[in-house]
């Protein structure tokens, strides 16, 4: 090796190190329970990340599923109920233009939904502990939050919960 290339290894390196780690993905996976009942409408879901503090303060929506546009049964638009996942709405839905482009998307069908958000999309987001909320409201049915919390910039992790109505098992996983 020459005297010339060591030290921009030794450079490489020391950037390499003072660099900000790895952006890792995010993943929920969350059920969405087969309700047996003769009058049943997928529910809207907000998917979001929010602080451990006791404000649990909102950080980011990275999913949110209803009926956007007009339903077709003379009820106006589906974002006129999006005030029915309440939560969400009052920590901070009800500010942002929607549809949320690569957010929003149709009520999805009962069964294991998967949502994946890439360390690109969360390289702002400070290391730290945090929550990931999953609120599911129905029509004439119920509403039902669910917390998880995961740690962010350290290593992989997992965790779960679960819901009793509304929502299934929902399962967080960090991955690097």
């Amino acid at each position: 090796m020459s005297s010339r290339t060591l030290p921009l290894i030794l450079a490489a390196g020391a950037a390499s190190l003072a660099a900000p780690a790895v952006a890792a993905d995010l993943t929920v996976t969350l059920e969405v329970p087969t309700v047996a009942t003769a009058a049943y409408h997928r529910p809207y879901v907000a998917v979001w990340i929010e602080q451990q503090d006791p404000a649990q303060t909102a950080v980011r929506t990275i999913a949110l599923w209803y009926e956007a546009g007009d339903t077709g049964r003379g009820e106006g638009t589906g974002e006129q109920y999006l005030k029915d996942i309440r939560t969400w709405w009052r920590k901070g839905g009800r500010a942002m233009a929607l549809p949320i482009d690569g957010i929003t998307g149709p009520t999805r069908a009962p069964g294991r939904q998967t949502v994946t958000v890439s360390g690109a999309r969360l390289a702002s987001l400070p290391r730290g502990s945090y929550n990931i909320v999953v609120e599911a409201a129905r029509e004439q049915g119920g509403r039902e939050v669910v917390r998880v919390p995961f740690t962010w910039g350290g290593a992989a992790n997992t965790a779960s919960a679960a819901g009793t109505s509304e929502l299934g098992a929902v399962r967080v996983a960090v991955t690097r």
